[in-house]
């Protein structure tokens, strides 16, 4: 499988820079994954699209604000720092740029001192290993210094933190947001439908967007990620597929949490730990039936696990379409409905 084969040509400005004022006034995109044909909608129409007893499942991880400029002790020169994993001793695993500038040993201080970090190693990737100092509590003194990550292709500055965090979002961990088309508003009038809401947690990586740089697909190596799935919203979920109905996933990352945790029969219990798991054209779907998700970037593992829920060619004749049709993309941008139309 060639990466060139998940390439669609996309003009710079349908990438997003802004969030909406309402969210649910994307426009919505619905592929039928069995024919390939292509509706056009507004998202808050999602509910023409759900039936009472379905299961949606939303990821109510929450972004933090990752990103951090400092001065390097003794010299002043400015670093940027992105925090991508917590270990444990307020060890972080980050991204650092310029890295060079980062050798082991190196010290950091951010905002006139309030923290402070040492590079302690440098793991995979060149990712550096920072231990962080500070009086208090971390995560009020990384609210107070830090920015939201947003992508590199959003070249906008934010002007609400919050405008780049779903509404339902609960944990700290996340270095991006899983998708921001629901409102309060449209998901009560969901849970009134009788459509059952089931949460999960997967704190997104920065590896979620880094580029396929093998030609041979396979030969890709994911990043890992931390979920965790409560008893309680397993049963939900469990609860759906024993009596018919489908389970929906709000997000790629609610559907790799689902598939990663999932037995082989497609049946949930409690769990937490590290996936990697990588869904590209051949798998099957051991749990959900369809996919509320965005448009994802040319030759990324998210164009490819959207392939394999509706098939390539589905897939890019739709992004062809949305093109042409002037549709907003990426984090900021419009959504898509991947379903069986005829059920």
């Amino acid at each position: 499988m060639d990466v060139k084969d998940f390439y669609y040509d996309l003009p710079q400005e349908l990438i997003a820079q802004d969030p909406l004022e309402d969210r649910s006034s994307s426009r919505l995109m619905v592929l039928d994954k069995n024919t390939g044909e292509v509706t056009h909608r507004v998202f808050k129409d999602i509910t023409d699209y759900l039936r009472p007893g379905d299961c949606l499942v939303i990821n109510n991880t929450k972004v933090i604000p990752a990103r951090l400029y400092g001065v390097k002790e003794g010299t002043q020169a400015k670093i940027e720092i992105l925090l991508l994993k917590r270990k444990e001793n307020d060890i972080w695993e980050t991204l650092v740029k310029p890295g060079k500038k980062c050798k082991v040993g190196t010290k950091i201080s951010f905002g006139d001192g309030l923290l402070t970090g040492e590079v302690i190693d440098i793991v995979e990737e060149g990712n550096r290993l920072i231990q962080f100092h500070y009086d208090g509590i971390f995560e009020e003194i990384l609210d107070q210094l830090g920015q939201m990550p947003l992508p590199p292709y959003i070249t906008h500055q934010l002007q609400d933190k919050n405008r780049y965090q779903t509404v339902y979002a609960k944990y700290d961990g996340s270095a991006a947001a899983p998708g921001l088309h629901f409102t309060p508003e449209l998901l009560k009038k969901v849970k009134e439908m009788g459509v059952e809401i089931a949460e999960v947690t997967l704190h997104v990586g920065l590896g979620t967007f880094r580029p396929v740089k093998e030609t041979d697909v396979l030969k890709h190596h994911m990043h890992s990620e931390f979920y965790r799935i409560e008893q309680s919203e397993a049963d939900k979920i469990n609860h759906a597929k024993e009596t018919g109905h489908r389970v929906i996933a709000v997000g790629t990352t609610s559907t790799r949490t689902l598939e990663a945790a999932s037995d082989e029969n497609g049946f949930l219990r409690e769990t937490s730990g590290w996936t990697e798991i990588f869904i590209y054209p051949g798998y099957r779907f051991k749990v959900i039936d369809s996919l509320i998700t965005n448009f994802h970037l040319p030759e990324s593992t998210l164009v490819m696990l959207v392939s394999a829920l509706a098939g390539r060619e589905h897939v890019l004749n739709a992004y062809e379409i949305a093109v042409q049709e002037k549709y907003r993309f990426f984090s900021f941008g419009d959504a898509m409905l991947i379903t069986d139309t005829t059920v």
